[in-house]
């Protein structure tokens, strides 16, 4: 078995800063790209994060890396024969934010077991932090305890980072009429969504359908700091859609409830 510590947890935190050093930032605002067969944006720099972080992390953990820029048969055949342990990266979420100069963007870091996260790191290189925990250890952010505040909004003035455009039914439109939080925020990198909500920047977070890398590490971070998730389809988030994962979540358990019990009245 794969032994994951904090000594596991410092070093992945090492690569991935120096993965940011070398293939990411020095692309920042110089780089062209291009759109994937679902219209999300490509660039080089994804794949170089990607190359990096495949030949750094199994001198970590020697095992499997599973990464967004590879074909839909290698991410299913990594996942299939992960159990034992697997890694999963973002090599950059927020290619948008990226290629427009937005600074807004992350490098994200899972070590998987079973299906799911027991180490997650993720680093934002225009802010400097890094977000990371390890299960049954905590969620820190440049090595302070997460939350960084800790409030119980009352739902009506709570801020929620909303992602519409996988959301089903009639929620993007109850949401835009009849939302019962008090501001709304879409920021355009999810793995980065999680973390803010762990901190306390945001309050709640909703999302119609993430990707295995969007929140591999920040379903840990955000669980270490507290929190609490769902999803739209099911009770139990981790019985949702592997590939196409909802997300509903908020730091505080009662404004959890409040939260979950109105998606689900007006999905």
């Amino acid at each position: 078995m794969f032994d994951v510590n904090w000594n596991t947890l410092e070093a992945a935190i090492a690569a991935v800063k120096r993965i940011a050093q070398t293939e990411v930032m020095p692309r920042f605002l110089n780089v062209a790209y291009s759109r994937k067969y679902d219209g999300t944006l490509f660039t080089e720099a994804d794949l170089a994060s990607q190359e990096g972080l495949k030949r750094e992390l199994p001198t970590i953990i020697d095992a499997p890396v599973l990464g967004e820029e590879m074909t839909d048969e290698e991410q299913q055949a990594l996942w299939e024969n992960g159990d034992d342990g697997l890694w999963c990266v973002d090599p950059i979420d927020g290619t948008t934010n990226f290629v427009h100069g937005l600074p807004y963007f992350a490098i994200s870091v899972a070590f998987l077991k079973q299906g799911k996260p027991v180490m997650g790191v993720i680093y934002n290189p225009c802010s400097d932090e890094a977000f990371y925990a390890l299960a049954g250890h905590g969620a820190f952010v440049n090595g302070v305890r997460l939350p960084l505040k800790n409030h119980q909004p009352a739902i009506g003035e709570a801020i929620a980072g909303v992602e519409l455009k996988w959301l089903p039914g009639k929620l993007p439109a109850r949401l835009m009429t009849v939302a019962p939080f008090g501001s709304q925020r879409n920021l355009g990198a999810s793995t980065l969504d999680w973390c803010w909500v762990a901190a306390g920047r945001f309050d709640l977070i909703l999302h119609g359908g993430q990707r295995l890398w969007d929140y591999a590490a920040g379903t840990l971070i955000l669980l270490e700091a507290g929190g609490r998730l769902g999803s739209i389809h099911h009770d139990d988030f981790w019985s949702d859609n592997i590939w196409r994962r909802s997300a509903i979540a908020a730091l505080d358990p009662v404004l959890f409830e409040q939260w979950y019990q109105w998606v689900q009245a007006n999905k």
